[in-house]
């Protein structure tokens, strides 16, 4: 029996920084299982321009990334989503959308790296961090047993994710992505 992939939105306040690098990381993923999509409740003009550099020192595919509103994906004929991971508090304190499909949600919220103050370097170092946590938390979703978890099992262990796993540093304020 052939299963649909599972459609995941990743969402935060600007969609310009962590919920690009959240779709980007995703996408790379083996397979078919998961259709991603990234937006935000304020979508900036355009990707930050750290993100492009390190997704693209990454060898990711840019093809399509662009900030989009949340507001596409609760409209008619948006996809059903599966899954909806809120990256920023900001986003999470904003009223969302009713997303369509009745999605299971989570908070994995981090700290932004387009808010940190420093040199370049500092700047470039902060972005690959949040990469970094976000990476670990796909990774570890990715690898669940989706089609074995239900209910609370599931929104436990994507709760857990989101708390723990993968974050090495307090949370910052969240003003800008």
């Amino acid at each position: 029996m052939e299963t649909s992939p599972l459609k995941v939105l990743f969402v935060c306040k600007g969609n310009h920084a962590r919920s690009i690098m959240a779709e980007s990381i995703m996408r790379r993923l083996p397979g078919d299982k998961f259709t991603v999509f990234s937006a935000g409740s304020q979508p900036r003009p355009e990707v930050n321009p750290f993100v492009v550099r390190l997704l693209k020192s990454l060898n990711h595919d840019l093809t399509g990334l662009a900030p989009k509103s949340w507001d596409e994906f609760a409209k008619a004929g948006a996809p059903d989503l599966d899954f909806v991971f809120t990256l920023s508090e900001t986003a999470a304190n904003a009223v969302a959308p009713d997303w369509p499909g009745n999605p299971t949600t989570a908070l994995w919220t981090l700290p932004d790296p387009a808010a940190f103050e420093g040199d370049d370097v500092q700047k470039a170092l902060a972005f690959a961090d949040a990469y970094r946590m976000l990476n670990n938390r796909i990774s570890i979703f990715a690898s669940l047993p989706l089609a074995t978890l239900q209910g609370m099992a599931l929104q436990h262990r994507l709760d857990a994710i989101g708390k723990d796993m993968g974050r090495t540093a307090p949370l910052q304020r969240d003003n800008a992505a």
